[in-house]
């Protein structure tokens, strides 16, 4: 019995001490959580600035004013093609040939239809001439000579269309050649030798070398900011730091069907440095205000209003507040521009922007 008694009192201390543990540890776990609740949390949050980076730019290609598809006048196969892309050609250069044996057929016999029209018309004009002699004599009468009138007249007639058809015939012979309307390089080749083309179809494009042009493709939510004659300046993707200046000359009406951007076209000097397809970069000249841009993940839209958080630092206090922005529509490589409702200088967060509140004390940013 005394033994039972003891075993119970040692029980009941075992009970009192883990009742007392847990108590304890309770009390610190919520000791230490309402220490962290007190300490700011960090941001992640950037400076902005108006860096002249490549990523405020959009990318672009070096294009021709003038580019024309050319093309053989008549149907045939094609025997030669003399140039390739990238060759340099001069004005009336042979750029590619049809198979002339047809063509000179059409020649051949076109020259045998005004020989036998000639001599048609040689014995029908001795024939008149004979049927006028005969009537003035009282030997032949008025209706032989209205008939050899008219058969001369035919005759004639059938000899001007040999002709018509003779020149015609030479005509198509000479379409067996496309030539070089001007001076240009070969921007794009449709047709190898060997192939059969039909009249119009594009067998070359050949673009002029001089007029060169920059071209963009912009969405449609930045072109209310863009119109003709606004200043851009453009550069090579591997030299960013040789820029050449350029003007919209054009803004296309209609938008791609499936990018839903509109091409804009700039127009370059006449020493700009580029070749024609290099590909570029542009961005429009500022004109004293800002050109600021925030990566899509700093933007908050709510109620269709677009807004981000800043951070105001006082010392080693800061807390966050929220304000009103306007992008201008212009997104590249998953940045957004920026066209009112910030400063260079302004903190923003750009992560973690759907947990804070305004007012809420932060810390540090987690960035570089």
């Amino acid at each position: 019995m005394r033994r039972k008694t003891v075993l119970v009192a040692a029980l009941a201390a075992l009970m009192a001490a883990t009742v007392a543990v847990v108590a304890a540890l309770a009390l610190h776990r919520k000791s230490a959580d309402r220490d962290t609740g007190s300490m700011p949390r960090p941001v992640a949050s950037i400076i902005v600035d108006d860096a002249a980076l490549p990523e405020h730019s959009v990318p672009g290609t070096i294009s021709a004013k003038i580019d024309v598809a050319l093309g053989f006048q008549t149907l045939g196969r094609v025997t030669a093609r003399n140039v390739d892309v990238g060759s340099l050609v001069r004005q009336g250069d042979v750029l590619a040939t049809l198979n002339p044996d047809d063509l000179q057929g059409d020649v051949r016999a076109a020259q045998a239809e005004v020989e036998a029209a000639a001599v048609e018309m040689v014995t029908a004009r001795a024939t008149a001439e004979r049927t006028r002699a005969l009537v003035k004599r009282e030997v032949a009468s008025t209706a032989q000579l209205e008939q050899a009138e008219r058969a001369l007249a035919a005759a004639m007639a059938a000899d001007q269309q040999a002709r018509s058809e003779l020149i015609r015939a030479l005509d198509a012979a000479g379409f067996a050649e496309i030539k070089a309307p001007f001076d240009g390089v070969i921007s794009a080749v449709h047709v190898n030798a060997g192939a059969v083309v039909s009249a119009g179809e594009p067998v070359i494009q050949l673009s002029a070398q001089e007029g060169l042009e920059a071209v963009i493709d912009l969405p449609e939510a930045a072109l209310s900011r863009v119109k003709i004659g606004d200043p851009y300046e453009v550069w090579a993707g591997f030299e960013p730091n040789t820029r050449e200046p350029a003007r919209i000359t054009q803004i296309e009406p209609v938008a791609d069907p499936v990018t839903r951007t509109r091409r804009i076209h700039l127009a370059l000097d006449d020493d700009a440095s580029f070749r024609l397809g290099a590909l570029i970069r542009a961005r429009p000249v500022s004109t004293g205000a800002p050109l600021l841009s925030l990566p899509r993940l700093a933007i908050l839209n709510q109620d269709g209003q677009e807004q981000v958080w800043i951070v105001h630092r006082d010392g080693a206090r800061a807390t966050v507040d929220i304000r009103n922005v306007e992008t201008s529509g212009l997104a590249h490589d998953g940045h957004i521009d920026i066209a009112a409702g910030l400063s260079p200088g302004d903190e923003v967060v750009i992560r973690g922007i759907h947990s804070l509140t305004p007012g809420q004390p932060v810390g540090r940013s987690v960035l570089p």
